[in-house]
């Protein structure tokens, strides 16, 4: 099993040059608490979240530091609490240093850089360009997808997961209907969320409707996405 296997392959973006409205606004419509940010070749150049806009002079909640931290810092860290309220772009607030993983990485790869960094979702790239995002969801629905005697995915599964992946995207227009498929032996798992169960069952349909598909288990449940906070990342 490798990173590949794990991630949920239609993550949220947005660009450094889109505003902190912008930010916003996609956060709140995707029922998301975080996104990547991805330059024009969709390499990864940061990661914004809730965090890095609760500090904001629109909403009287900038930072007010004693002067002497002002002094000992020399400057910098008034300087940088000024940006983070003030700004209006996502570079300048987000996250930059970023910690990936390659597609190719193992269960053990990630896990350890959660650990390590406190993280709980970790961007998984191609080359350097964003494919995936691991988070430990991912990692609990894996977990209970596999038992121990089950072999790890051949190649025929992630070649069928890809197809499947395909196939759903053509029938899903709820963007958050489902956030991660897993393949075994031809039997595939769909999790994630719905906002109807016609949504729900049209996503089997397709993934049932793919060659080499043996059977499909439904996992996506149908929630009101103005009261869940499953969605997205």
């Amino acid at each position: 099993m490798k990173a590949v296997d794990l991630m949920t392959p239609r993550v949220i973006t947005i660009g450094p040059d889109a505003t902190i409205a912008d930010a916003a606004r996609k956060m709140l419509e995707n029922n998301i608490s975080g996104m990547p940010v991805v330059d024009a070749a969709g390499k990864v150049v940061g990661i914004i979240s809730e965090g890095d806009l609760l500090r904001r002079v629109e909403l009287g909640t900038e930072r007010h530091r004693s002067w002497w931290l002002g002094m000992v810092s020399g400057g910098t860290l008034p300087a940088e609490d000024f940006i983070k309220s003030h700004a209006r772009k996502v570079a300048d607030v987000m996250t930059s240093h970023v910690t990936t993983v390659d597609e190719n990485a193992s269960p053990e790869d990630v896990v350890r850089l959660m650990e390590t960094k406190r993280i709980k979702r970790v961007p998984v790239v191609r080359q350097g360009a964003l494919v995936g995002i691991v988070s430990r969801a991912n990692l609990l629905r894996a977990l209970a997808s596999v038992a121990p005697d089950t072999p790890a995915a051949a190649p025929d599964d992630r070649a069928l997961k890809e197809r499947v992946a395909a196939a759903v995207r053509e029938v899903s227009w709820d963007s958050r209907s489902h956030d991660a498929i897993v393949v075994r032996n031809g039997v595939v798992q769909l999790w994630g969320f719905a906002s109807s169960g016609s949504q729900r069952d049209a996503v089997r349909v397709a993934a049932e409707g793919v060659p080499g598909v043996k059977a499909v288990e439904n996992n996506i449940q149908v929630v009101d996405a103005a009261e869940s906070g499953a969605w997205g990342l």
